[in-house]
This record gives C-alpha cells, sequence and structure tokens, in this order.
C-alpha cells in the first residue's frame, strides 16, 4: 500500500532560485493584481518577492463573489497583453495541433516563476467529442509552486484554473483543459482541448 505523502509538509517544500528575470516577472503580475484592487488595499514592494505575489493575489477573494473573482482575474491577464492582441490571434489563429503545441512550449517555458518545474508531453488529446488526436501539446506541472505557497484549493481553482480555461479559450480562441491534482499538487494544461463545463 503506497505511504500517503503530505505536499505542504515543511520536509516536502520545493526550493527555488529566482533569478532577475523570475523577479521581474513577479513584480509585473503583482502589480498588474494590486491595479485592479481598490487604491491602498495592498503595497507592492520595489523588490518583490514570490510571497508578495501570493499576499496580493489572495486580496482577489476578499469581498468578491466567485464571478467577480473570475471577471477581475481576466482583466489582469488582458492588461499583461496589448490592446487587440487576443482577438486578432482569435481571428487569425486556428487551434490546430501546431498552435496547441506552440501554446504548451511558451506556457512550460514562461510560467516557470509561476507554477515551478513543469515538461511537456505528448498524449492523446479530444480535439473534439470523441476524436483524440496524439500530440505534445500537455504540460505537466511536477507541483504548483502556486497551490503550494498559497495552501488554497480556492485560489487554485478561482485563482488560475478557471480564469486561465477561460482567458486562452474565449479569448485567445485555443481550447485549454487545466487539471489540478490536489493529492499531489501537479497539474496538467492540456492545449487544444476544450473544458467541459466551458467556465468563465
Amino acid at each position: 500500500m503506497k505511504r500517503h505523502v503530505d505536499p505542504f509538509a515543511p520536509e516536502n517544500k520545493v526550493a527555488y532560485n529566482d533569478g532577475w528575470l523570475d523577479r521581474i516577472f513577479m513584480k509585473l503580475f503583482t502589480s498588474k493584481i494590486a491595479d485592479q484592487l481598490e487604491p491602498g488595499t495592498v503595497s507592492v514592494p520595489n523588490d518583490t518577492q514570490y510571497e508578495d505575489f501570493v499576499r496580493v493575489s489572495k486580496e482577489i477573494l476578499r469581498g468578491r463573489s466567485t464571478q467577480e473573482q473570475h471577471a477581475l482575474v481576466r482583466r489582469v491577464l488582458l492588461s499583461l497583453v496589448p490592446p487587440g492582441v487576443p482577438a486578432a490571434c482569435k481571428a487569425l489563429f486556428r487551434p490546430t495541433q501546431w498552435a496547441a503545441e506552440v501554446n504548451a512550449a511558451v506556457a512550460s517555458w514562461g510560467f516557470f516563476w509561476l507554477v515551478g518545474d513543469s515538461e511537456l508531453r505528448s498524449q492523446g488529446v479530444e480535439v473534439a467529442p470523441g476524436v483524440l488526436r496524439e500530440q505534445k501539446s500537455v504540460v505537466h506541472i511536477k507541483k504548483c509552486r502556486y497551490l503550494e505557497a498559497s495552501g488554497c484549493v480556492g485560489l487554485c481553482v478561482n485563482m488560475c484554473k478557471v480564469p486561465t480555461q477561460s482567458f486562452f479559450t474565449n479569448d485567445f480562441g485555443m481550447p485549454l483543459t487545466m487539471n489540478p491534482n490536489f493529492e499531489d499538487l501537479s497539474c496538467e494544461m492540456v492545449f487544444g482541448q476544450e473544458n467541459v463545463l466551458r467556465e468563465s
């Protein structure tokens, strides 16, 4: 019988050595979140650490309904890309195998500071009801840094899973399904596969 391992236990905590580029992303994301909150709600230090990012992101849950939380995160995500880019991508690029694999490759590299170590995997992706296609468009996050640091399933679902799925699927036209595992804190981002419930 496999012994249960508590992924939140201090002895199982993953250590990170953030570089200057990671810090830039942390400061950018944290500042964008703060911009969407009521003035004076939070402070963002110049030397932003990951703990600051988590602290500020938790403010999104305070006094807001689930739908309001999702909407606020969407505004944050949209503020990170130039105006018109999502609509242009949606109009110009169909969710082909190539597009899904490129998105997965970019996410695997670009989200390291946010979610930790990940790897690209090739597996059958349901690109249409009952239609599986083998493609390398799955990002396997080994142990989500954000979930580990926040210790909150609600933050995982309402700050990451639901709004990120909606952002890629609805704003960029790239179907995305995210499958977090709350037992070991791993997660799969499946680009090219639409999430069943069409959360928004």
